[in-house]
């Protein structure tokens, strides 16, 4: 297990690497996206399956929320819709998560984890914990996350630079 799980780490290093030094915010993105299911499967490899999952679809959604705040803010247009069929884009994160899925399925094959250490936790237990004394940070990240949203809506709706023109009828100053 260890070398899988140091293969898996490397490979998260290098994506969120890629993350942060890409100059171009699409292929950042899909870096990100590989980077939070290696971070998924570490969490899968430590025993933390339930929270392996949430990883994926608490981050994945965000990843969707990340995607429409790019596209309202930067104003995609026509000609940036092809730019996702071409294969060059996708060359680096699908190695990554080409490596990722044979460390998966090696990992998978060698049998059940055997540990005392570790207690199952269900869901309800974490539902729980989220609505019960961390209720007030749930609706305050929610807010925050509903706020960002509109947000950005209300600037997509002015044409860039709107907002910095100056008002009709000269200087107000």
């Amino acid at each position: 297990m260890n070398w899988m799980f140091y293969i898996v780490a490397a490979i998260t290093l290098i994506a969120t690497v890629r993350v942060i030094t890409h100059p171009n915010v699409v292929y950042a993105l899909l870096y990100f996206v590989v980077s939070l299911l290696s971070v998924a499967l570490i969490f899968y490899m430590i025993g933390a399956p339930f929270v392996a999952a949430l990883e994926v679809i608490i981050y994945a959604g965000a990843i969707l929320v990340l995607f429409l705040f790019v596209i309202m803010m930067l104003n995609f247009r026509e000609e940036h819709e092809t730019h996702w069929l071409r294969k060059r884009i996708w060359a680096g994160p699908g190695v990554l998560c080409a490596a990722l899925l044979a460390v998966t399925i090696a990992f998978i094959a060698q049998g059940p984890m055997v540990s005392g250490f570790y207690r199952t936790i269900e869901p309800s237990e974490v539902g729980n914990a989220l609505f019960g004394p961390y209720l007030i940070a749930v609706q305050l990240a929610a807010l925050l996350l509903l706020s960002g949203l509109v947000g950005s809506s209300h600037l997509r709706r002015h044409e860039r630079g709107s907002l910095l023109r100056k008002p009709e009828g000269g200087d107000s100053q």
